[in-house]
């Protein structure tokens, strides 16, 4: 349907100053939408064109350029109720699995896991997961955390028992974690391991390398391989031995690849050639653990969202356009 048959609607121009921001971003400011949970909804229930073109869930996380022109058609026929898809979700999280114990979601890139008193009144998993829940009557407990910008795997307990017995599980470091990353540089070798005594500095809110002397010190261990090599860098698959804050991103820069899009963990290289990229570039891809219930072996999977995607297409036709010259 053309953009001129639809009802009337909110619409905005992007303009310079929100250039690059994420749709869901740019929807949900207080001068639009009003909320992250109304801009989710409105994608969910494909109300929302970006250049006349149907945007729905699955582009929450695409950037805006200048001159974009985004409307949300409110009273789209079919839209009132939520429509029946293969990708079920809470509150506009992908639900990637769900059964009376757990509560496995899919996390947007810029959405954190739980609140910070620094940042109180941002959107977390854990409102997102508890006002899903409330109609079930439960409550969220949240199990383990990724990074604000980090994309992919979060588990939610429905319950404190099973919060409980899951944590165990990760103290353990039983549950095998595999992260995709975007590093610059190529690792060699091509696959091995990376072991390094850290401690966190609670002033800066960072992981350091330290060294044995260091009573606070703690091991870092992750296991690297690099699954895809392009012009400037390489794409690796990350295996969680241990699970510090900030892990990936001290280890990737301290052994000298660096993520690309990484603000807080950086090389101090000029001859660094910037891919750019609006966060770092780190998925959690896939998580393997015990069922808290049953005991059995339980694999989940989250896919690349979509500008991780777009970054490796771009990285692709770099190296074919390299290999053209």
């Amino acid at each position: 349907m053309a953009a001129n048959e639809r009802a009337a609607g909110p619409q905005w121009t992007v303009g310079p100053d929100d250039a690059g921001t994420r749709l869901d971003k740019f929807l949900a400011d207080k001068t639009r939408l009003g909320s992250r949970g109304r801009a989710l909804t409105a994608l969910e229930r494909r109300k929302v064109f970006v250049n006349d073109l149907e945007a729905d869930i699955e582009q929450a996380a695409l950037h805006l350029t200048d001159g974009d022109r985004v409307l949300v058609w409110m009273d789209r026929p079919g839209s009132s109720k939520r429509r029946a898809t293969s990708v079920r979700s809470a509150e506009g999280l992908r639900i990637v699995y769900e059964d009376e114990a757990l509560l496995v979601l899919d996390k947007p890139p810029g959405l954190l896991v739980v609140p910070l008193d620094r940042r109180s009144k941002a959107t977390s998993v854990y409102e997102l997961a508890g006002r899903y829940l409330q109609s079930h009557k439960r409550r969220p407990y949240v199990v383990h955390r990724i990074d604000r910008d980090t994309s992919g795997l979060v588990i939610v307990a429905k319950d404190r028992r099973v919060q409980r017995q899951l944590r165990a599980q990760f103290k353990r470091q039983t549950p095998e974690r595999l992260y995709l990353a975007v590093v610059y540089g190529h690792p060699r070798p091509e696959a091995g391991t990376w072991r390094d005594l850290v401690v966190w500095d609670q002033k800066a809110l960072v992981q350091r390398v330290t060294n044995a002397q260091n009573p606070h010190a703690e091991v870092a261990l992750s296991r690297y391989r690099v699954a895809e090599s392009f012009e400037t860098a390489s794409l690796l698959e990350v295996r969680l031995r241990t699970g510090k804050q900030n892990q990936i991103r001290l280890q990737a820069n301290s052994h000298g690849h660096m993520l690309v899009g990484e603000r807080r963990y950086v090389s101090a290289e000029p001859e660094l050639k910037v891919i750019p990229f609006p966060r770092q570039a780190l998925h959690a891809s896939r998580l393997t653990l015990r069922h808290p219930l049953h005991g059995r072996e339980v694999e989940f999977e989250a896919p690349l969202p979509e500008d991780f995607e777009s970054l490796l297409a771009t990285l692709r036709g770099s190296r074919a356009s390299s290999r053209t010259r």
